[in-house]
């Protein structure tokens, strides 16, 4: 709904009597605002128009901003000017702002243009070339080259690279198993009695055969024919032989395959 005013200066809507005033086409001293507080109140009493609360909120809205211009306009002073005219000061001063940033810059870059000048005034420059009696004659980078020596590098180009081969013929592997050691084992040790670890692997010279001949003693160990024993932590391991009625267990020994 669209609220129609009806003033001696203007006849029509509300917004539109709003838009007059600010382009100054109308004076806002020309309009009384009590009367059209008045019509609208009556419209409000009347039962028979409904009235949106978005209208309604709309012309509060304008009835306040018209209020304040007419209020703005009535009071002397500085308040006296008109609206726009207040914002020319706060206009003059981004200009001023925007002068003086411009002409910081210029400061800066002359200032680097001084420190430039005062590098270069350092430097002395050679006024002159070199001397006449001075040559400079480069190497000749093909003396010495023939087509002979040109084709025999064409052929070492192209010709087919050999293969590299490695060759392990020099690398001895000894091939020292578990179950021949825990055969060995069967047949030395019940002769051997009470010894250690060390004692058993001192002839051995190859690391390989020490951690065969140490396999081979837990494989004898599980069949239940030696005792292991460390009477220290870290210290020599003790192998012994168990009863002889174990040595009758040395017949399927010598054909054990682990």
């Amino acid at each position: 709904m669209t609220f129609v005013v009806t003033t001696p200066s203007f006849s029509g809507p509300i917004e539109l009597l709003l838009q007059l005033i600010s382009t100054h086409e109308i004076d806002v001293l020309d309009v009384a605002l009590g009367p059209l507080v008045d019509d609208f109140i009556a419209v409000l009493r009347d039962e028979s128009v409904t009235i949106e609360v978005a209208d309604l909120s709309e012309f509060l809205l304008i009835a306040s901003i018209l209020l304040e211009m007419k209020s703005r306009s009535l009071l002397p002073g500085r308040d006296a000017n008109e609206p726009d005219e207040e914002f020319v000061g706060w206009e003059e001063r981004d200009v001023l702002l925007a002068r003086l940033l411009e002409l910081r810059t210029y400061a800066a870059l002359a200032d680097a243009f001084v420190s430039l000048f005062q590098r270069a005034a350092q430097a002395f420059p050679r006024l002159r070339g070199i001397d006449d009696g001075f040559l400079v004659t480069p190497p000749d980078l093909l003396a010495g080259v023939t087509t002979a020596v040109l084709a025999g590098a064409y052929l070492r180009g192209i010709e087919e690279k050999p293969v590299p081969v490695i060759r392990l013929n020099h690398v001895t592997v000894d091939a020292v198993s578990v179950a021949e050691t825990v055969v060995s084992l069967c047949q030395r040790l019940p002769s051997m009695g009470r010894l250690s670890f060390r004692a058993l692997t001192e002839g051995l010279g190859n690391r390989i055969e020490i951690i065969v001949h140490f396999l081979a003693l837990l494989e004898l160990c599980k069949l239940g024919l030696i005792d292991l024993g460390q009477g220290a932590t870290f210290g020599d391991v003790h192998i012994e032989w168990l009863d002889a009625a174990h040595a009758l267990e040395i017949g399927r020994i010598d054909s054990y395959e682990g």
